[in-house]
């Protein structure tokens, strides 16, 4: 896979190989949600990265969502419970409550891609998109949130025009905790 350039993670790489190259894309336009780089990475159906940006991920450090999470009002989500979860999605474009434009990555659970909105000034989420370590983006709900002209000049383009699949790879573990683990992770 040609990243252009593009700083990647081993796994990121590892992730886009398996996406196009084994055909687990099945032909759709994709995106890489790298969690340990606060990354995300969209690529066309053939398997070509079109841009890749930082991007604010769940507060919380996690791989799974809450039972109901995406029933809560907003404001009444704990801490605890603002993660990225991470797996393979099937996304689709769609409007959010608002009418604004997202990328439903899992609708049940109220887990889309968007532009970043105005937020209190307190959380600095765009100095946080703007910093060079991914260590402080750490603020959202749970969502995917990157810039807004990445959002109009890439996502829209590639994933908002239909079906795509949405990649979240999990929070990086510990050697011994990874070893130990079994599941349907990524």
């Amino acid at each position: 896979m040609d990243f252009r350039g593009e700083p990647a993670s081993p796994e990121a790489r590892d992730m886009a190989r398996t996406a196009f190259e084994r055909g687990d894309a099945k032909g759709l336009p994709f995106a890489i949600v790298d969690k340990k780089d606060a990354k995300l990475f969209v690529f066309s159906s053939d398997g070509h990265l079109i841009g890749a940006a930082p991007a604010l991920l769940g507060l919380a450090r996690g791989d799974t969502a809450a039972p109901g999470v995406g029933q809560m009002v907003a404001t009444g989500i704990p801490a605890a419970l603002r993660t990225t979860p991470a797996g393979r999605y099937d996304s689709q474009p769609g409007p959010n409550l608002k009418g604004e434009t997202v990328i439903w990555v899992d609708y049940d659970a109220a887990f889309a891609i968007h532009r970043l909105r105005p937020s209190p000034a307190a959380e600095r989420r765009a100095e946080r998109l703007a910093s060079a370590s991914p260590d402080d983006n750490r603020i959202s709900l749970g969502c995917v949130v990157v810039a807004g002209d990445f959002f109009d000049r890439i996502v829209t383009p590639v994933l908002g025009h239909g079906a795509g699949v949405v990649y979240v790879l999990p929070e990086p573990r510990p050697a011994a905790v990874a070893q130990g683990s079994a599941g349907s992770r990524l």
